[in-house]
C-alpha cells in the first residue's frame, strides 16, 4: 500500500487530496467532511456529541442526486428505460432489438462484438429493468459525483464489456443474454473496493459489511432462480474491482486525477474489448 495516498487523502474518500486534518485524531479529511471546531476542525466521528446523537452534514441531507449532477447516470437509465418502453409497446421491434443488439454468443464470435455492450441497453420483463435501474440508481449517482463524469462512463462501460466477455468466454456457444448485470456489478465492485480501503474507519467498515452481504446474496441467487447469467456478474465485478484499484493507486491524490481515472478505465475497456475480439 502506497503510505502518501494514505496521508494525503481524505480517510472517508479516498479519491479527493487534502492538506486538512481533524483537530483531535489527526485523520486528514477533506471540506465534506470537515466540521468546525472551537478549535481547527475535526471528523465527523469527533466532532459527533456523546450518548444518543448522529452527526447530520447540512450541506448533503435532503439532496437527492439529479441529471444535473450525474448526467451519464441518468441517461443510461433514460436510454434503458425507453428501450424496454419501446419494445413493449411494439413487439415485433422488441424482437428486433433483441436480434440486432442482445449479446448472442454465436455471433458474437463471428465478429459481431459490439454486442457485449449494447446488450445493456436491453431487459427480459418488467422486474429485470426495474431491478437493475433500481441498483444503477442507488450505486451510480455519488460515484460519479465523485470520480467525474468521464470516467465514470468508461467505468460503466469496462464493466458492461467485463462482464459480457465472461459471459461469451465461458458460456455456452448458443447463449443470448441481455441486461445490465455486469455493469452495475462493475460499480458494486467499485464501492466495495472503496469500502476495503476504509475499513479501519467507522463508516468504512459498516460499508463494507454491508456491501459484503449484499453481494453474497447476489452471488446467491443464480442458484435459486434459473437463467441468471452468474458469469456476467462475476466478469463486471472484477472489472470494476480493478478499475478501481488502479484509480487508487495512480489518480488518488494526483494533480489532474479525473484524465487519469479516464485513461486507465480507457485502457481497462480496449483490454477487455481485445479479449473479446481475438478470443
Amino acid at each position: 500500500m502506497d503510505e502518501r495516498l494514505d496521508t494525503t487523502v481524505c480517510y472517508r474518500h479516498p479519491d479527493r487530496a487534502t492538506r486538512l486534518h481533524c483537530s483531535d485524531c489527526s485523520k486528514p479529511i477533506c471540506a465534506e467532511c470537515s466540521r468546525d471546531a472551537a478549535v481547527g476542525q475535526k471528523c465527523p466521528e469527533c466532532s459527533r456529541p456523546e450518548g444518543r446523537h448522529r452527526v447530520i452534514d447540512a450541506r448533503r441531507s435532503g439532496a437527492t442526486p439529479g441529471f444535473a449532477t450525474a448526467p451519464v447516470t441518468f441517461t443510461v437509465i433514460a436510454l434503458a428505460v425507453t428501450t424496454f418502453a419501446v419494445g413493449l409497446l411494439s413487439p415485433p421491434l422488441d424482437a428486433q432489438l433483441i436480434d440486432d443488439f442482445a449479446s448472442a454468443n454465436w455471433l458474437i464470435e463471428g465478429g459481431e462484438w459490439w454486442r457485449v455492450l449494447t446488450a445493456t441497453f436491453l431487459h427480459a420483463g418488467i422486474a429485470h429493468i426495474f431491478f437493475n435501474m433500481y441498483a444503477l440508481y442507488m450505486f451510480g449517482p455519488r460515484l460519479e459525483t465523485q470520480v467525474g463524469s468521464t470516467p465514470f462512463a468508461l467505468l460503466y462501460a469496462a464493466s458492461a464489456v467485463g462482464g459480457g466477455a465472461a459471459s461469451y468466454l465461458f458460456g455456452p456457444i448458443q447463449q443470448v443474454a441481455v441486461g445490465a448485470s455486469g455493469a452495475i456489478f462493475g460499480l458494486f465492485g467499485a464501492w466495495m473496493y472503496v469500502a476495503y480501503r476504509t475499513r479501519h474507519t467507522p463508516a468504512g467498515r459498516a460499508m463494507f459489511n454491508q456491501l459484503g452481504v449484499l453481494l453474497l446474496i447476489n452471488m446467491a441467487l443464480p442458484v435459486l432462480i434459473r437463467n441468471i447469467d452468474w458469469r456476467a456478474h462475476v466478469g463486471g465485478l472484477v472489472a470494476g474491482v480493478a478499475v478501481a484499484a488502479l484509480w487508487g493507486r495512480f489518480a488518488a491524490g494526483r494533480p489532474q486525477a479525473v484524465r487519469i481515472r479516464s485513461v486507465i478505465a480507457c485502457a481497462v475497456l480496449a483490454v477487455l474489448v481485445s479479449l473479446v475480439v481475438v478470443l
